[in-house]
């Protein structure tokens, strides 16, 4: 019996690793449909035969299409050290450490840049999605909330230093960062209006020095 009871509970390494790969050929697959053809163009049946595997697998897996959408922005953010809250990731504890408001808010910018170039794509196809798909739209609510949490953490030191403008409080010091930072901001720039991400960059850096600093 107890024999029996070790070979049902045995995990073979070769079937996790098969699966690990097929769950990642899945999310690649989607990553590439959803961004060329936004959520609802993509079909489950169409990402399981870009992903080579069937309709049924990709279900099992994810279960529906918005939750499909949701792993994969998951995974995108894996790359970003995911598992480590925001306000103790690198980037951030380098933003924290700059005393200089206007240095501070370059180190902000630039963070802006490289995180829009890898996912801001993803983020206008969750963006659009959210107006159709409840669970989606649940999804973008986190992913706003999220973000003027950390704008509100950046307006905090801002304010310890006595950096921000005559006037302005530090609720609507977060609000215009966040509006500022915000992806559809990137969007309607770099991807309609054809800005380079430099370009953004720079724009950003001064946006923010002139709203938030007054200079």
């Amino acid at each position: 019996m107890a024999s029996d009871v070790k070979s049902r509970s045995y995990v073979s390494p070769r079937r996790t690793a098969q699966a690990a790969e097929t769950r990642r050929a899945i999310l690649e697959a989607s990553l590439r449909l959803f961004e060329e053809g936004g959520y609802t163009s993509t079909s489950v049946p169409s990402v399981a035969a870009e992903a080579n595997v069937a309709v049924k697998t990709v279900y099992l897996a994810f279960e529906t299409k918005a939750g499909l959408l949701r792993a994969v922005w998951e995974a995108r953010l894996g790359g970003d050290e995911e598992a480590i809250p925001v306000l103790e990731r690198s980037w951030f504890r380098e933003v924290t450490a700059e005393r200089d408001p206007v240095r501070k808010l370059r180190l902000v910018a630039a963070q802006s840049h490289r995180v829009k170039t890898s996912s801001g794509a993803l983020l206008e196809v969750i963006r659009t999605a959210a107006v159709t798909d409840p669970e989606i739209a649940t999804l973008w609510r986190d992913i706003e909330a999220k973000l003027l949490r950390v704008q509100r953490a950046i307006v905090d030191q801002l304010d310890e230093t006595k950096s921000l403008a005559p006037g302005l409080t530090k609720r609507e010091a977060a609000d215009v960062l966040w509006t500022l930072n915000h992806p559809t901001v990137w969007h309607l720039l770099v991807r309609e209006r054809r800005w380079s991400p430099t370009r953004y960059e720079t724009w950003l850096h001064g946006a923010f020095c002139l709203h938030l600093l007054g200079r």
